[in-house]
């Protein structure tokens, strides 16, 4: 593999890229991934929104320490930052009104409390128009989190 003096690193694995595989990426995927984390991001979004997942490789690229679609036994987490006890979901549409719905978001919600996590809701569409304020803002936060856990 050739690797160029201004490329830009692997979104996901942080490894060199070349001009070709960059390009492709960009392309089709909207981010910068080398050819092993393509098939990831193929993999991945079967389940799981781009929105999701460009939220889970800004905050990696932030160190931190998140995973991506994890389950907690009742339900699947979009991004779990597990040392924060935050779970963070990344609402699909703007929530409806619809009470089933509103039910189901409460129970989701207690079901995290009761396991001491709280859930972060983000609208897809502010990761999709601000993504690095969103991952800023949400690291703040943990970070925030992290140190009242702790004092």
């Amino acid at each position: 593999m050739i690797f160029y003096k201004n490329s830009i690193p692997c979104s996901h694995c942080r490894s060199g890229m070349n001009e070709r595989a960059i390009k492709y990426a960009v392309e089709h995927f909207h981010l910068p991934l080398c050819w092993k984390c393509q098939d990831w991001y193929k993999q991945k979004i079967t389940k799981t929104t781009h929105e999701a997942i460009l939220l889970y490789l800004s905050l990696k690229n932030r160190y931190v320490p998140v995973e991506l679609e994890k389950t907690d036994g009742d339900k699947t987490i979009d991004i779990a930052v597990t040392d924060a006890r935050v779970n963070i979901e990344i609402d699909r549409k703007h929530r409806p009104t619809n009470p089933q719905q509103a039910f189901t978001d409460l129970h989701n919600a207690t079901y995290s409390i009761d396991k001491g996590f709280i859930t972060l809701r983000i609208p897809n569409t502010l990761v999709k128009h601000y993504p690095d304020e969103t991952a800023d803002y949400i690291t703040r936060f943990l970070n925030s989190s992290r140190q009242l856990r702790t004092a």
